[in-house]
């Protein structure tokens, strides 16, 4: 398979999502459910979006999405629905992990994965488990951080405060300490569990980023989700620098290209395309799949120029990274 999801040599895809050579070819049909917020948040959700929407347009996949409600309790009813009439089911963050284990298990001729989400139970064999490692690429952002900053003062905020996102945060805290190991690292998140509305708050991301631009903070990263806009809003206000996360937020966030510095890229978009491709061609596995930095599942973005100047340093550090000369804590 070539890097644009097209089949060649052992098995040649067609326009119209069939493969020839090895056999004909049905093109999968998809469900993908999204993390409370949905499409449109212009970070995680989004590039899952992305994800499925490229699978449409490369293998001719056909896909149905849902949002749960507010409260999350429907996951288990929607990615059931799926089930019913989808070979591949995607449940889109780590609130996901029980529900589709339990859902897989109940439909074992159909594929499920899950993004950021391990069961409590032992996982089901048609269950692909799409992990990252948040720590590395927030380590990278983290030292950009540290070699902008001019107050020697920089913020991080958290959407919910999970061991989840405390990987963010310790590779953000790491990242710039190695750099300066004198630097102030301010660090906020905006919930704390059972309340996950933290994902999709950007008023009260706004609040906390004012109180940080306020006290000195020149750049605050966020790994909030949906919630990151307040944060833009807030460096906008302040002429300050802010970082994005998942997607490329200079790409995604449109009207707030002048304060994104840089994005840390979690590509769950690459998870679930990968994860769309091994079913289109028949080879789909479950179990742990890990995205990191060395096989650019994490990176950092450099859209707007504005880490041009550091870049050959930042590229160092993800090179020592990968060779296991870095290594990257995953809590605070």
């Amino acid at each position: 398979m070539t890097d644009d999801g097209e089949m060649t040599d052992d098995g040649e895809m067609t326009d119209d999502g069939e493969m020839t050579d090895d056999g004909e070819f049905t093109a999968p049909s998809i469900g993908l459910v999204y993390d409370t917020t949905g499409r449109g948040d212009q970070s995680f959700n989004d590039a899952a979006a992305l994800g499925l929407d490229r699978s449409v347009e490369d293998f001719g996949a056909t896909s149905t999405e849902a949002v749960p409600n507010e409260d999350g309790s429907d996951r288990a009813e929607l990615l059931q629905a799926a089930a019913d009439n989808q070979d591949l089911v995607f449940g889109i963050g780590f609130l996901f992990a029980d529900d589709i284990n339990t859902v897989a298990n109940a439909n074992p001729d159909v594929n499920f994965a899950v993004v950021d989400g391990v069961p409590n139970d032992d996982p089901a064999e048609n269950l692909a488990m799409l992990l990252f490692a948040e720590e590395e690429g927030s380590f990278l952002v983290g030292a950009a951080a540290a070699l902008k900053t001019e107050s020697n003062t920089i913020g991080f905020i958290g959407g919910v405060n999970t061991e989840l996102i405390q990987k963010f945060q310790a590779g953000y805290e790491a990242g710039a300490q190695h750099i300066n190991p004198d630097i102030e690292v301010v660090a906020q998140y905006i919930t704390e569990p059972p309340n996950f509305d933290g994902f999709g708050d950007p008023a009260g991301a706004r609040v906390i980023a004012e109180t940080m631009y306020e006290d000195g903070a020149d750049i605050v990263y966020h790994a909030a989700g949906g919630s990151g806009t307040g944060l833009f809003e807030a460096a906008v206000d302040a002429d300050a620098w802010a970082i994005g996360v998942d997607s490329d937020q200079y790409l995604s966030s449109p009207g707030f290209e002048d304060v994104m510095l840089t994005s840390m890229l979690k590509r769950v978009d690459t998870a679930v395309y990968e994860t769309i491709a091994t079913q289109a061609v028949g080879e789909f596995a479950g179990g742990f799949q890990t995205f990191n930095l060395a096989n650019e599942g994490i990176g950092y973005a450099t859209s707007g120029g504005y880490v041009d100047d550091i870049a050959d340093q930042l590229d160092g550090l993800r090179d020592d990274i990968i060779s296991g000369e870095i290594v990257v804590p995953t809590t605070p």
